[in-house]
């Protein structure tokens, strides 16, 4: 059953969190290079599909195997992690 709840709160956390984000980035310097922007559009919405699929399939498995509180604590870290490496990173 869909909860119309859980579909507003991940899209609205999800759409915040990709703003500027350098998946962002990357569409809008296709965009500016192609002539087909529906091209652009259509391989970047079906590469979020697919990012996004796995992250919910390897999410759900893991949840039977880690309590969601240390999952959401692993997420943090590794949001500092990859944070960190952008900036240091030459």
């Amino acid at each position: 059953m869909l909860d119309l709840n859980v579909i507003g709160s991940v899209f609205m956390m999800i759409f915040i969190a990709e703003l500027g984000d350098k998946t962002q980035l990357a569409t809008l310097a296709f965009s500016s290079g192609e002539s087909s922007k529906w091209s652009v559009f259509i391989g970047s919405s079906l590469a979020l599909i697919l990012t996004s699929a796995i992250a919910t399939l390897v999410g759900g498995v893991l949840s039977q195997y880690v309590a969601p509180f240390f999952l959401n604590k692993i997420a943090g870290i590794l949001f500092i992690i990859f944070g960190f490496m952008y900036i240091v990173k030459p």
